[in-house]
């Protein structure tokens, strides 16, 4: 690949906001320091041998099984289809100090979150102090009642997060959304490292890359910190929907890489005031879930009725405190985007600091002046369903056709309370292996926080790219790939 090649890709990857560039390669044909090293090696390399790396990639992928289910995404003969999530040859790379730095506004944002979530379940400081307003919460769609005054193992609800960042403006992170209540996309992270391990062994031996192999190892410790009071030898398990859900992959690769059990509702019973599963040796007492299920699947008893996916029961014998949930049932008032912009309040209302990771300033369309400021500038915004996932139910304006701007500003004037609008940030970009070969493309980044004895994470998180040019959106379910995350040791 030539000098001249690369220095057309880099002016094209350069994105400004305000005049100041903010790519992975802020200056035409000049990388960031930290990149200079892969930046050589990779000008080395033919362009024929990345391409042969990314097919290869992609059939390994294939055989060992990592797909993803694409929900609504049927076949010729109508089945539901499974793909592979496309995987970007190309890392991202963090010099050491910048996810230093990241990760100390990781530990404080995750830690208020939790502080909120107990909070709201008990005392509600926060509410009393008119931080943020009593319907904000009482009235929110994820709000469980049934959660009031229970206790919790170590008052943690949050036990595993997963947080969205992007870097955008001068180069600063931005959190875009908290996920709280089943985070996905680790199983990613740790199989995209496996491949550029196989793929690139070189790199590996001329860089110092923080390793993330061992987060099984840390998601298992921080499992058996929530047991209940008295057990010193828990048995855990991952409580999964089942094989049609569209992260099933992960929840049988997690439960193998920890060595514990996968289980489906209809494994597990109550009996007495204990949860128990189903074994070859009888029943055995299950003390701690992973659960991958919905809080509305959980419990026939408690929730939807007609749920199969979870254990009559089961919630009653939580709230007796002899099996713990991780994540806590209710965890997801905290993730709803109706509560997102009040989330640098709890950092200062429990913790009394100053936030160290930004908001994406947020337009709250329940109020009357933020929705009138939004409808009049829709083609400029991105709009989102306050209860939205996946990049669904969102208006991405600078992308939208005229028709597809009036229909969300009809379902804005009809359900303002439903949304909430962000400016269209200039995310940063990487370059990233397509089907024209190398160019810009944009992403993000979802480090996941364990939250445990302490607060642990590994360094780097899940990258995920727009692959499609110019696209802002990078969730699977959405045509997104992903890539390799570094973090270089010095």
């Amino acid at each position: 690949m030539t000098q001249a090649f690369f220095n057309e890709m880099f002016e094209r990857s350069d994105l400004t906001a305000a005049g100041v560039p903010c790519g992975e390669f802020p200056q035409a044909g000049a990388p960031r320091s930290h990149y200079h090293d892969f930046f050589a090696w990779l000008s080395a390399q033919s362009e024929q041998r990345i391409r042969n790396k990314r097919a290869e990639a992609d059939l390994n992928f294939r055989r060992v099984g990592i797909t993803f289910a694409v929900y609504g995404a049927k076949d010729e003969t109508g089945v539901g289809t499974e793909r592979t999530i496309p995987f970007d040859v190309i890392p991202r790379i963090f010099p050491a100090h910048e996810w230093q730095a990241l990760e100390r506004g990781l530990r404080q944002r995750v830690n208020a979150l939790n502080l909120f979530i107990k909070d709201i379940y008990h005392e509600q400081n926060i509410v009393k102090a008119g931080v943020i307003p009593a319907e904000q919460v009482l009235n929110n769609a994820q709000y469980r009642p049934e959660m009031q005054g229970v206790k919790v193992a170590r008052d943690i609800y949050a036990h595993i997060a997963g947080i969205d960042i992007v870097r955008a403006g001068e180069g600063e992170f931005y959190v875009l959304e908290d996920n709280l209540r089943v985070p996905s996309g680790v199983s990613y992270m740790l199989e995209n490292r496996k491949m550029m391990m196989r793929l690139f062994p070189e790199l590996f031996a001329r860089n110092r890359i923080a390793p993330v192999a061992h987060y099984p190892d840390l998601l298992l410790d921080t499992l058996r910190a929530a047991a209940p009071a008295g057990v010193d030898n828990p048995t855990i398990v991952v409580l999964t929907p089942g094989m049609y859900n569209s992260a099933y992959f992960e929840h049988a690769f997690l439960a193998q890489q920890m060595g514990i059990e996968l289980v489906e509702g209809h494994d597990l019973f109550v009996d007495g005031d204990y949860l128990y599963m189903r074994t070859t040796q009888g029943p055995q007492r299950v003390d701690v879930i992973y659960r991958r299920v919905d809080d509305d699947f959980l419990d026939p008893q408690v929730f939807r009725a007609d749920s199969a996916l979870g254990a009559a029961g089961m919630i009653s014998v939580y709230r007796k405190g002899n099996v713990t949930l991780c994540n806590a049932v209710g965890t997801g008032v905290a993730d709803d985007k109706s509560i997102y912009p009040y989330v640098p309040d709890m950092v200062k209302f429990y913790l009394s600091e100053e936030p160290i990771l930004n908001n994406v300033p947020t337009y709250m369309c329940r109020k009357a002046d933020d929705l009138q400021y939004t409808l009049d500038h829709l083609p400029e915004l991105v709009v989102k369903e306050t209860h939205g996932a996946g990049g669904y139910g969102m208006l991405v304006g600078p992308a939208s056709t005229k028709a597809e701007i009036e229909a969300f500003r009809a379902a804005l004037v009809a359900n303002p309370d439903k949304y909430i609008a962000q400016p269209t940030l200039s995310l940063s970009t990487c370059p990233t292996y397509v089907e024209a070969g190398i160019a810009p493309r944009h992403i993000d980044l979802r480090p996941f926080v364990l939250s445990g004895h302490e607060v642990r994470m590994v360094p780097g998180g899940l990258t995920r790219v727009a692959l499609r040019e110019g696209s802002l959106v990078v969730n699977s379910s959405q045509g997104g790939g992903t890539k390799d995350t570094w973090v270089i040791e010095r």
